[in-house]
């Protein structure tokens, strides 16, 4: 598995680095944004660990970008931050991070979050395979796409991350069912998950604004007040 370190300060890259390749992992290390856009463009990792601050641009900024135009292969990105303020963790979330870690903080829960991450594609990865679908999508767990049909026309395959694909197919393999936050958390992330399980109501809003007609007014993902969510696509 490869990785891509974006840090400023060398002590932090180099402490990363080290305990990282302990585990096997390969690592390639970049200071700036700028550098780090570059890198993703000429050798898509399976893995970011990107800081927040950077000099030229921020890691906000880098992971937008990143999950604006996704390469052939869409890394997992682990947010770091200085700042321990909830509003900093909920905006890297909503840009497209899948995890957060607040400096200072422990090397040996930074490889375990690293872990929990790329854990995720090996568990899709041993899936039988099979198609779900319903009245308005079609998803491939095989090919690892997902269409939505309006109006009686198929439209190009949603452009989806790995956990927005995983959190639909499990939408999709039970139409109507009521899923908690911590069922959800469970499914996608298993017994892995370190954090605030609010992190589901922020990747829930972008799945809705790429399948939705109106995420304002969502047609198929329900809220279900005091409980969670529910798929339904009745035709």
């Amino acid at each position: 598995m490869d990785i891509l370190i974006v840090e400023d300060e060398a002590d932090i890259a180099q402490l990363i680095q080290l305990y990282l390749e302990k585990e096997g992992f390969t690592c390639q290390v970049c200071r700036d944004g700028l550098s780090a856009l570059e890198r993703y463009r000429q050798q898509p990792p399976d893995l970011i660990v990107l800081d927040l601050m950077l000099p030229g641009i921020d890691g906000l900024e880098v992971c937008a970008r990143i999950r604006q135009q996704p390469g052939p292969q869409d890394p997992y990105i682990l947010m770091l931050t200085a700042k321990g303020e909830e509003i900093d963790r909920i905006i890297g979330l909503s840009t497209g991070a899948d995890d957060y870690l607040v400096k200072p903080f422990s090397p040996r829960e930074l490889v375990a979050r690293v872990r929990a991450l790329l854990r995720r594609s090996l568990r899709q990865a041993g899936r039988d395979s099979r198609v779900y679908r319903t009245a308005h999508f079609t998803l491939d767990l095989d090919q690892h796409q997902a269409q939505r049909h309006l109006n009686g026309e198929s439209e190009p395959p949603l452009d989806l991350t790995n956990l927005e694909f995983d959190l639909l197919a499990s939408f999709l393999s039970y139409p109507g069912r009521v899923w908690s936050r911590e069922q959800l958390i469970q499914r996608l992330w298993g017994d892995d998950f370190f954090g605030d399980e609010r992190v589901v109501d922020t990747h829930i809003a972008r799945l809705r604004k790429k399948i939705e007609p109106d995420p304002s007014q969502p047609s198929f993902i329900k809220t279900v007040i005091g409980v969670g969510y529910k798929f339904e696509d009745s035709g």
